[in-house]
Protein backbone atom coordinates (compact mmCIF):
# COMPACT_ATOMS: atom_id res chain seq x y z
CA UNK A 1 0.00 0.00 0.00
CA UNK A 2 1.21 3.53 -0.80
CA UNK A 3 1.83 5.62 2.31
CA UNK A 4 -0.27 8.77 2.72
CA UNK A 5 0.44 11.76 4.95
CA UNK A 6 -2.64 13.84 5.76
CA UNK A 7 -2.03 17.52 6.59
CA UNK A 8 -4.76 19.48 8.40
CA UNK A 9 -4.58 23.20 9.23
CA UNK A 10 -6.43 24.20 12.38
CA UNK A 11 -7.50 27.09 14.55
CA UNK A 12 -10.11 26.39 17.25
CA UNK A 13 -11.38 23.27 15.49
CA UNK A 14 -12.29 21.17 18.54
CA UNK A 15 -15.80 20.73 17.12
CA UNK A 16 -14.60 19.08 13.90
CA UNK A 17 -11.08 17.72 14.24
CA UNK A 18 -11.70 14.27 15.69
CA UNK A 19 -14.30 13.57 13.00
CA UNK A 20 -11.84 14.59 10.27
CA UNK A 21 -9.02 12.46 11.68
CA UNK A 22 -11.23 9.41 12.11
CA UNK A 23 -12.33 9.71 8.48
CA UNK A 24 -8.75 9.34 7.18
CA UNK A 25 -7.41 6.77 9.62
CA UNK A 26 -8.42 3.81 7.38
CA UNK A 27 -5.72 4.78 4.85
CA UNK A 28 -3.43 7.40 6.42
CA UNK A 29 0.05 6.34 7.50
CA UNK A 30 0.71 9.73 9.09
CA UNK A 31 -1.48 12.67 10.19
CA UNK A 32 0.03 16.10 10.78
CA UNK A 33 -1.95 18.96 12.32
CA UNK A 34 -0.53 22.45 11.81
CA UNK A 35 -2.21 24.65 14.38
CA UNK A 36 -2.34 28.44 14.58
CA UNK A 37 -2.20 28.56 18.40
CA UNK A 38 -5.78 27.49 19.09
CA UNK A 39 -7.45 28.59 22.32
CA UNK A 40 -9.66 25.50 22.63
CA UNK A 41 -8.87 21.77 22.88
CA UNK A 42 -7.77 21.37 19.25
CA UNK A 43 -4.19 20.34 19.95
CA UNK A 44 -5.17 17.98 22.77
CA UNK A 45 -7.69 16.26 20.49
CA UNK A 46 -5.09 15.96 17.72
CA UNK A 47 -2.55 14.38 20.04
CA UNK A 48 -5.14 12.02 21.52
CA UNK A 49 -6.00 10.86 18.00
CA UNK A 50 -2.36 10.12 17.22
CA UNK A 51 -1.54 13.14 15.07
CA UNK A 52 1.76 15.00 15.02
CA UNK A 53 1.08 18.59 16.13
CA UNK A 54 3.07 21.59 14.92
CA UNK A 55 2.28 25.24 15.58
CA UNK A 56 2.99 28.23 13.38
CA UNK A 57 1.59 31.79 13.24
CA UNK A 58 -1.13 32.11 10.59
CA UNK A 59 -0.84 34.49 7.62
CA UNK A 60 -3.16 32.86 5.12
CA UNK A 61 -4.03 29.34 3.98
CA UNK A 62 -1.41 29.09 1.25
CA UNK A 63 1.46 30.40 3.39
CA UNK A 64 0.51 28.06 6.23
CA UNK A 65 0.21 24.97 4.08
CA UNK A 66 3.40 25.62 2.14
CA UNK A 67 5.14 26.13 5.50
CA UNK A 68 3.93 22.65 6.42
CA UNK A 69 5.30 21.21 3.18
CA UNK A 70 8.67 22.79 3.90
CA UNK A 71 8.92 22.11 7.64
CA UNK A 72 6.74 19.18 8.69
CA UNK A 73 8.35 15.72 9.03
CA UNK A 74 6.34 14.29 6.11
CA UNK A 75 7.11 10.64 5.40
CA UNK A 76 4.27 9.63 3.06
CA UNK A 77 4.70 8.91 -0.63
CA UNK A 78 1.50 10.91 -1.10
CA UNK A 79 0.18 14.04 0.66
CA UNK A 80 -3.50 14.77 1.25
CA UNK A 81 -4.77 18.23 2.10
CA UNK A 82 -7.84 18.15 4.34
CA UNK A 83 -9.69 20.98 6.06
CA UNK A 84 -10.73 20.30 9.63
CA UNK A 85 -14.44 20.54 8.74
CA UNK A 86 -14.12 18.10 5.82
CA UNK A 87 -14.69 14.36 5.80
CA UNK A 88 -13.38 11.54 3.62
CA UNK A 89 -16.36 9.19 3.50
CA UNK A 90 -15.87 5.38 3.71
CA UNK A 91 -16.31 4.71 -0.02
CA UNK A 92 -13.66 7.27 -1.00
CA UNK A 93 -11.36 6.04 1.80
CA UNK A 94 -11.70 2.53 0.36
CA UNK A 95 -10.94 3.73 -3.16
CA UNK A 96 -7.84 5.60 -1.97
CA UNK A 97 -6.61 2.49 -0.21
CA UNK A 98 -7.31 0.21 -3.19
CA UNK A 99 -6.51 2.40 -6.19
CA UNK A 100 -3.58 4.53 -5.09
CA UNK A 101 -0.95 1.75 -5.24
CA UNK A 102 -2.10 0.81 -8.76
CA UNK A 103 -1.68 4.26 -10.30
CA UNK A 104 0.83 4.65 -13.11
CA UNK A 105 4.04 6.45 -12.24
CA UNK A 106 3.09 9.44 -14.40
CA UNK A 107 0.00 10.14 -12.27
CA UNK A 108 1.01 12.79 -9.73
CA UNK A 109 -2.34 14.15 -8.55
CA UNK A 110 -5.82 12.95 -7.64
CA UNK A 111 -9.01 15.02 -7.79
CA UNK A 112 -11.92 14.44 -5.41
CA UNK A 113 -15.59 15.30 -5.99
CA UNK A 114 -16.44 17.56 -3.07
CA UNK A 115 -19.98 18.05 -1.87
CA UNK A 116 -21.15 20.80 0.44
CA UNK A 117 -23.39 20.09 3.41
CA UNK A 118 -25.21 23.18 4.74
CA UNK A 119 -27.68 23.11 7.64
CA UNK A 120 -27.17 19.34 7.62
CA UNK A 121 -28.42 19.03 4.03
CA UNK A 122 -26.39 18.20 0.95
CA UNK A 123 -26.46 21.12 -1.53
CA UNK A 124 -26.92 19.11 -4.72
CA UNK A 125 -27.81 21.85 -7.20
CA UNK A 126 -26.77 25.37 -8.15
CA UNK A 127 -23.55 24.12 -9.69
CA UNK A 128 -22.25 23.07 -6.29
CA UNK A 129 -21.78 19.38 -7.04
CA UNK A 130 -19.48 17.96 -8.00
CA UNK A 131 -16.71 20.47 -7.26
CA UNK A 132 -13.53 18.83 -8.55
CA UNK A 133 -10.61 19.61 -6.26
CA UNK A 134 -7.08 18.28 -6.39
CA UNK A 135 -6.38 17.23 -2.81
CA UNK A 136 -4.01 14.26 -3.07
CA UNK A 137 -0.60 14.37 -4.76
CA UNK A 138 2.77 12.63 -4.89
CA UNK A 139 5.26 14.13 -2.48
CA UNK A 140 7.54 16.54 -4.31
CA UNK A 141 5.09 17.20 -7.14
CA UNK A 142 2.60 19.59 -5.54
CA UNK A 143 2.28 22.93 -3.81
CA UNK A 144 -0.44 25.37 -2.84
CA UNK A 145 -0.80 28.51 -4.94
CA UNK A 146 0.52 31.68 -3.32
CA UNK A 147 -2.76 33.60 -3.14
CA UNK A 148 -4.77 35.38 -0.47
CA UNK A 149 -7.99 33.64 -1.49
CA UNK A 150 -9.22 30.82 -3.73
CA UNK A 151 -5.89 29.01 -3.52
CA UNK A 152 -5.64 25.58 -5.10
CA UNK A 153 -3.20 22.70 -4.94
CA UNK A 154 -1.31 22.50 -8.24
CA UNK A 155 0.96 19.72 -9.43
CA UNK A 156 3.73 19.35 -11.99
CA UNK A 157 5.65 16.51 -13.60
CA UNK A 158 2.73 14.33 -14.61
CA UNK A 159 -1.03 14.00 -15.04
CA UNK A 160 -4.04 13.82 -12.73
CA UNK A 161 -6.96 11.43 -12.27
CA UNK A 162 -10.26 11.60 -10.39
CA UNK A 163 -11.36 9.16 -7.68
CA UNK A 164 -15.03 8.43 -7.06
CA UNK A 165 -16.46 8.54 -3.55
CA UNK A 166 -17.79 10.86 -0.89
CA UNK A 167 -15.77 13.93 0.07
CA UNK A 168 -17.85 16.31 2.18
CA UNK A 169 -17.43 19.85 3.44
CA UNK A 170 -19.70 19.75 6.50
CA UNK A 171 -19.20 22.61 8.95
CA UNK A 172 -21.22 22.18 12.15
CA UNK A 173 -21.15 25.82 13.26
CA UNK A 174 -24.13 28.19 13.03
CA UNK A 175 -25.01 30.97 10.61
CA UNK A 176 -23.21 33.59 12.70
CA UNK A 177 -20.00 31.66 12.17
CA UNK A 178 -20.77 31.22 8.46
CA UNK A 179 -21.32 34.95 7.87
CA UNK A 180 -18.31 35.96 9.96
CA UNK A 181 -16.08 33.53 8.05
CA UNK A 182 -17.33 34.78 4.69
CA UNK A 183 -16.86 38.38 5.78
CA UNK A 184 -13.19 37.55 6.36
CA UNK A 185 -13.05 35.67 3.06
CA UNK A 186 -14.48 38.74 1.31
CA UNK A 187 -11.63 40.90 2.58
CA UNK A 188 -9.05 38.43 1.30
CA UNK A 189 -10.78 38.09 -2.05
CA UNK A 190 -10.98 41.88 -2.39
CA UNK A 191 -7.19 41.92 -1.95
CA UNK A 192 -6.88 39.38 -4.78
CA UNK A 193 -9.13 41.46 -7.06
CA UNK A 194 -7.09 44.61 -6.43
CA UNK A 195 -3.86 42.74 -7.02
CA UNK A 196 -5.23 41.49 -10.34
CA UNK A 197 -6.16 45.04 -11.36
CA UNK A 198 -3.02 46.84 -10.23
CA UNK A 199 -0.29 44.19 -10.10
CA UNK A 200 0.60 45.02 -6.51
CA UNK A 201 2.60 41.87 -5.84
CA UNK A 202 3.52 38.62 -7.54
CA UNK A 203 0.50 36.80 -8.89
CA UNK A 204 0.60 33.00 -8.82
CA UNK A 205 -0.63 31.63 -12.16
CA UNK A 206 -0.14 27.97 -11.33
CA UNK A 207 -3.74 26.80 -11.83
CA UNK A 208 -4.36 25.12 -15.21
CA UNK A 209 -6.39 22.17 -16.42
CA UNK A 210 -3.20 20.09 -16.40
CA UNK A 211 -1.96 21.15 -12.96
CA UNK A 212 -5.26 20.69 -11.10
CA UNK A 213 -8.77 20.22 -12.51
CA UNK A 214 -10.18 21.65 -15.72
CA UNK A 215 -13.28 22.74 -13.81
CA UNK A 216 -11.26 24.80 -11.31
CA UNK A 217 -9.17 26.39 -14.07
CA UNK A 218 -12.26 27.33 -16.08
CA UNK A 219 -13.97 28.89 -13.06
CA UNK A 220 -10.84 30.93 -12.29
CA UNK A 221 -10.68 32.14 -15.91
CA UNK A 222 -14.35 33.20 -15.95
CA UNK A 223 -14.04 34.96 -12.59
CA UNK A 224 -10.95 36.97 -13.53
CA UNK A 225 -11.64 37.65 -17.22
CA UNK A 226 -15.39 38.15 -17.15
CA UNK A 227 -17.08 38.33 -13.74
CA UNK A 228 -14.68 40.78 -12.05
CA UNK A 229 -15.00 43.20 -14.99
CA UNK A 230 -18.76 43.58 -14.54
CA UNK A 231 -20.02 46.12 -11.93
CA UNK A 232 -20.62 44.14 -8.75
CA UNK A 233 -24.12 45.57 -8.35
CA UNK A 234 -25.04 43.62 -11.48
CA UNK A 235 -22.63 40.67 -11.44
CA UNK A 236 -23.66 39.46 -7.97
CA UNK A 237 -27.33 39.42 -8.95
CA UNK A 238 -26.65 37.69 -12.27
CA UNK A 239 -24.51 35.07 -10.56
CA UNK A 240 -27.22 34.31 -8.00
CA UNK A 241 -29.88 34.00 -10.69
CA UNK A 242 -27.61 31.73 -12.74
CA UNK A 243 -27.11 29.42 -9.78
CA UNK A 244 -30.59 29.53 -8.31
CA UNK A 245 -32.66 29.42 -11.50
CA UNK A 246 -30.63 28.07 -14.42
CA UNK A 247 -28.52 25.65 -12.35
CA UNK A 248 -31.65 24.57 -10.44
CA UNK A 249 -30.58 25.79 -7.00
CA UNK A 250 -34.25 26.18 -6.09
CA UNK A 251 -34.44 22.38 -5.89
CA UNK A 252 -32.30 22.49 -2.73
CA UNK A 253 -35.28 23.68 -0.67
CA UNK A 254 -35.40 26.36 2.02
CA UNK A 255 -31.94 25.67 3.44
CA UNK A 256 -30.66 25.73 -0.14
CA UNK A 257 -32.19 29.16 -0.66
CA UNK A 258 -30.38 30.40 2.46
CA UNK A 259 -27.10 28.95 1.20
CA UNK A 260 -27.35 30.13 -2.41
CA UNK A 261 -28.47 33.61 -1.35
CA UNK A 262 -25.73 34.05 1.26
CA UNK A 263 -22.90 32.38 -0.63
CA UNK A 264 -24.02 33.17 -4.19
CA UNK A 265 -25.34 36.73 -3.76
CA UNK A 266 -24.57 38.33 -0.38
CA UNK A 267 -20.95 37.15 -0.36
CA UNK A 268 -20.29 38.15 -3.97
CA UNK A 269 -21.91 41.56 -3.36
CA UNK A 270 -19.81 42.02 -0.20
CA UNK A 271 -16.59 41.29 -2.11
CA UNK A 272 -17.52 43.93 -4.68
CA UNK A 273 -18.41 46.47 -2.00
CA UNK A 274 -15.09 45.90 -0.23
CA UNK A 275 -13.19 46.31 -3.50
CA UNK A 276 -15.00 49.63 -4.04
CA UNK A 277 -14.25 50.77 -0.49
CA UNK A 278 -10.58 49.83 -0.64
CA UNK A 279 -10.12 51.31 -4.12
CA UNK A 280 -11.55 54.62 -2.92
CA UNK A 281 -9.27 54.60 0.11
CA UNK A 282 -6.07 54.22 -1.95
CA UNK A 283 -7.08 56.33 -4.97
CA UNK A 284 -4.90 59.25 -3.85
CA UNK A 285 -1.75 57.13 -3.57
CA UNK A 286 0.76 56.90 -6.41
CA UNK A 287 3.27 54.14 -5.77
CA UNK A 288 2.54 50.44 -5.42
CA UNK A 289 4.38 50.33 -2.11
CA UNK A 290 2.18 53.08 -0.67
CA UNK A 291 -0.93 51.23 -1.81
CA UNK A 292 0.28 47.94 -0.32
CA UNK A 293 1.07 49.60 3.00
CA UNK A 294 -2.34 51.29 3.14
CA UNK A 295 -4.18 48.09 2.21
CA UNK A 296 -2.23 46.29 4.92
CA UNK A 297 -3.36 48.86 7.45
CA UNK A 298 -7.00 48.79 6.31
CA UNK A 299 -7.38 45.02 6.07
CA UNK A 300 -5.16 43.95 8.94
CA UNK A 301 -3.20 41.62 6.64
CA UNK A 302 0.56 41.88 6.24
CA UNK A 303 0.61 42.14 2.45
CA UNK A 304 4.34 42.74 2.26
Amino acid sequence: MSSVTVVILTYNEALHLERAILSVQPFASQIIVVDSFSKDDTTAIAERCGAIVLQNPFVNQSVQFNWALDNAPITGDWILRLDADEIIEPDLAGNIRAQLPALASDVVGVNFKRKHVFMNRWVRFGGRYPLLMLRLWRRGHGRVEDRWMDEHVVVSGGCTVTFEGGFADHNLNDLSYFTDKHNKYATREAIEVLNHRYGLFTKDQGLTAASASGQAALKRFIKEKVYNRIPFTLSALLYFLWRYVFQLGFLDGRSGLVYHFLQGYWYRFLVGAKVMELETAVAHLHSKQEIIEELSRLTGHKLN
